[in-house]
């Protein structure tokens, strides 16, 4: 697969590298920023993927860095970006934060990490839970007695996710539904854009070897009628072919919390929170803005920490606030204004005011639109917005037998892209 791997920063030049085939000359990486260059001069026809001198450059970006993979075969370019998705994931579990500053700090241990989940550029082990097992950050002190160093042995074992000997007094496991809606909503109240991204979370905290069968009301796992989910995403420990045969989702769990699948859904939606919003404006020193908000949920459920950003001008300024619930706040450095409904109940209404000084823009400066949308933030539990529910969570461990406790939550949130446009 990959022959070389770099780290390389915002300019493309290397900082890391770890060689696992040595078919690639040392010098091939310094055509990488010149590759960077010809992509911002021409973001449009930009690819991931480049080829030059009969080398492939396969990249990505994660916060000021590149990773970058370097092959001369003919490889499956999905797999390749897959494990640098999964390199950028294992380094921040380790680190917090996948940065310059982090890779130049913890260098030692990223060559260790590097070789255990490639071997001569095929990857290995790209469990985090797993690595850290055997690769930590702490020193160790020798002692006199003897030990035993070496990775464990769940890695040489089919289950490479879980270690054996794992024990609870009480057996439970934890399923979280968490759908994340997108939408772009115009200013008369029409949706032009809408999409869920669902995941299903899951925290394990079951003794030895259990095995888990997971039914849902979807398309994929049953014929009548059901959720159509498309882009649906498994964790490794899920048998992909009594899956694609059986339509059944089995697996064993790695222990503690994981992301056991993930899926969208690009079906039309109507605006779960609505902000109906206007904006006055009086001479040259001031403006109105006026807005009603109102949830567009089943009166039985409960829209959680709902806040509501409001842009107005950069140099607006002196805000007078009159709002019938919740609490508001002026935020000059965002320029925008922040209502907050710490519990909005499906069905109700409120509404808002406020006054804001302009000294130095007029009304006639094109300037003075503001052009941001209206972005909204919210949690809603024990609701799914597609209608995917969890039918059933059996639990099975067969030598030990235990009875065991099955947990379902549902929530429903805003997505990072929940936004309503302003009249120009």
């Amino acid at each position: 697969m990959a022959s070389v791997i770099h780290f390389c920063d915002v300019k493309g030049k290397s900082l890391l590298s770890r060689d696992y085939k040595g078919d690639i000359p040392s010098n091939a990486v310094e055509k990488f920023p010149f590759l960077l260059v010809d992509a911002e001069e021409d973001p449009v026809s930009a690819l991931p993927v480049v080829t030059y001198n009969g080398i492939n450059y396969l990249y990505i970006s994660h916060n000021n860095l590149y990773l970058l993979a370097l092959t001369k075969s003919n490889n499956n370019i999905a797999q390749i970006f897959l494990f640098l998705h999964k390199v950028a994931g294992v380094l921040t579990d380790y680190f917090k934060e996948l940065e310059e500053e982090s890779i130049r700090d913890n260098f030692v241990i990223i060559y260790e990490l590097l070789d255990e989940m490639m071997d001569f550029g095929f990857p290995q082990i790209t469990e985090t839970k797993m690595l850290k097992e055997y690769i930590t950050q702490k020193s160790f002190a020798l002692e006199k007695t003897k030990q035993t160093f070496g990775p464990p042995s769940a890695l040489t074992n089919a289950v490479s996710w879980r270690s054996e000997g794992i024990q609870y007094k009480k057996n439970e496991a934890f399923l979280d539904v968490v759908e994340s809606i997108n939408m772009l909503i115009n200013p008369q109240g029409k949706v032009l854009r809408s999409e869920i991204l669902g995941k299903i979370k899951i925290k394990s905290h079951l003794s030895g070897m259990p095995d888990l069968r997971l039914g849902l009301n979807d398309k994929l796992t049953n014929n009548s009628k059901g959720v159509e989910m498309e882009d649906v995403k498994f964790h490794q420990c899920v048998r992909l072919s009594k899956f694609e045969n059986e339509k059944i989702i089995t697996f064993i769990p790695p222990d503690g919390e994981f992301e056991l699948m993930s899926y969208r859904l690009s079906t039309p939606l109507k605006p779960l929170i609505w902000v109906d919003c206007k904006i006055s404006k009086h001479s040259n020193s001031r403006i109105e803005i006026y807005a009603k908000v109102k949830a567009q949920i089943k009166k039985k459920s409960t829209a959680n920490n709902v806040e509501i950003l409001i842009p107005i001008p950069e140099d607006a300024d002196s805000p007078k606030f009159r709002y019938s619930n919740g609490s508001m706040k002026w935020v000059p450095e965002k320029s925008i204004i922040v209502w907050k409904l710490k519990q909005f109940q499906g069905g109700k209404e409120y509404s808002m005011s406020a006054q804001l000084g302009l000294p130095s823009v007029s009304i006639d400066d094109p300037s003075f639109k503001v052009k941001r949308p209206i972005q909204v933030k919210f949690q809603i539990p024990y609701f799914t917005t597609s209608g995917i529910q969890v039918r059933y969570l059996r639990i099975n461990e067969p030598k030990m037998q235990y009875q065991s406790y099955p947990w379902v939550r549902y929530i429903t949130q805003s997505g990072d892209d929940y936004t309503i446009r302003l009249n120009e």
